[in-house]
C-alpha cells in the first residue's frame, strides 16, 4: 500500500512539472505575458480590447489573457530562433493529461480513474481533429474552427454525459474512440497526400496517423501476456511515446514552415 501511494504522489509530482512546457516556463515569456496584461487586460485597456475583438473570438471565449499568451509565445520563438535554438513547446497538457491519468488507472483500478483514462482517450483524439481542422481550414476561415471546436466540445459532453449518466457502455465507448479516430485519419492524411511535394515534412505526419491506426490494432487484437508482464494494451501505450515525439516534430517544422510565411507576408 506504502509502495502504491509513493508512485501517486510521484506521478502527481511528474504531472505538475509537466503542465508547463519549456516555453511556459521561459523567463521572457512570462514577463512579456505578465506586462502585456498590466497593460492591455484591465479597465479602458480592457474595453477596447473587447469592442475590437471579433465575435467569433468571443464566442469561442478568447480571452484577453489568452491573447497575451499567444502573442508572447510567438515573442519568445522569435527571440530562440534569433539564438539558433530549437522552438520550445508551449501549453503541452492535453497528451500529458491523458497519459497521467492512464498510468493512475493502470496503478489502481477504481471507476474514477477508469472514467478519466477512457474521457482522457477520447478528448486527445478529438483535440487531434479540432487541430486538423485548424491548421487545414482555420488559418483562412477561423471562424469555421471556432464553430467545428464548439462541435467537438459539444460531442465530447454528450459522450461523457452517456458513459457517467447513463450506462458505462464499453461497446459504444470503443466504437465511438474508433469512428473518432477514422475520422482523424482520413482527414490528416488526405490533407498530408494533397500537400506532399509542397510541403516535405509532412511525410512526418503521414507516418505518425498511419502508425497510429496500425497500432491501435493492439487495443482491437487481444493476446495473453508476453513474459506475463507485456500484454497488448501494455504495448500499445509503450508504443504510443516515439509516435508522439515524431508528431511534435512535424508540429515543430509546420509552425516554423508557417511562421516563415508570415514574415514575408
Amino acid at each position: 500500500m506504502a509502495g502504491r501511494t509513493a508512485r501517486l504522489v510521484l506521478l502527481a509530482g511528474v504531472a505538475t512539472l509537466a503542465s508547463g512546457s519549456q516555453g511556459d516556463r521561459e523567463p521572457v515569456y512570462r514577463d512579456c505575458v505578465l506586462r502585456c496584461e498590466e497593460r492591455n487586460c484591465s479597465g479602458d485597456a480592457l474595453k477596447h480590447f473587447r469592442s475590437r475583438q471579433p465575435i467569433y473570438m468571443s464566442l469561442a471565449g478568447w480571452t484577453c489573457q489568452d491573447d497575451c499568451k499567444y502573442e508572447c509565445m510567438w515573442v519568445t520563438v522569435g527571440l530562440y530562433l534569433q539564438e539558433g535554438h530549437k522552438v520550445p513547446q508551449f501549453h503541452g497538457k492535453v497528451s500529458l493529461n491523458a497519459w497521467f491519468w492512464s498510468t493512475v488507472f493502470h496503478t489502481k483500478d477504481t471507476d474514477l480513474t477508469e472514467k478519466m483514462d477512457y474521457f482522457c482517450a477520447s478528448t486527445v483524439i478529438l483535440h487531434s481533429i479540432y487541430l486538423c481542422c485548424v491548421r487545414t481550414v482555420g488559418l483562412q476561415r477561423p471562424t469555421v474552427a471556432s464553430a467545428f471546436r464548439a462541435v467537438l466540445l459539444l460531442l465530447l459532453t454528450m459522450h461523457i454525459s452517456y458513459l457517467s449518466l447513463v450506462r458505462f457502455d464499453y461497446g459504444y465507448n470503443l466504437a465511438a474512440n474508433v469512428a473518432i479516430g477514422l475520422v482523424n485519419l482520413v482527414w490528416w492524411l488526405a490533407w498530408c497526400l494533397w500537400n506532399r511535394q509542397q510541403l516535405p515534412h509532412v511525410r512526418k505526419c503521414m507516418a505518425v496517423v498511419l502508425l497510429l491506426q496500425g497500432l491501435s490494432l493492439l487495443e482491437l487484437l487481444d493476446f495473453p501476456p508476453l513474459f506475463w508482464v507485456l500484454d497488448a494494451h501494455a504495448i500499445w501505450h509503450i508504443s504510443t511515446i516515439p509516435v508522439h515525439v515524431l508528431f511534435f516534430s512535424f508540429l515543430e517544422e509546420d509552425s516554423l514552415y508557417l511562421l516563415k510565411g508570415s514574415k514575408l507576408d
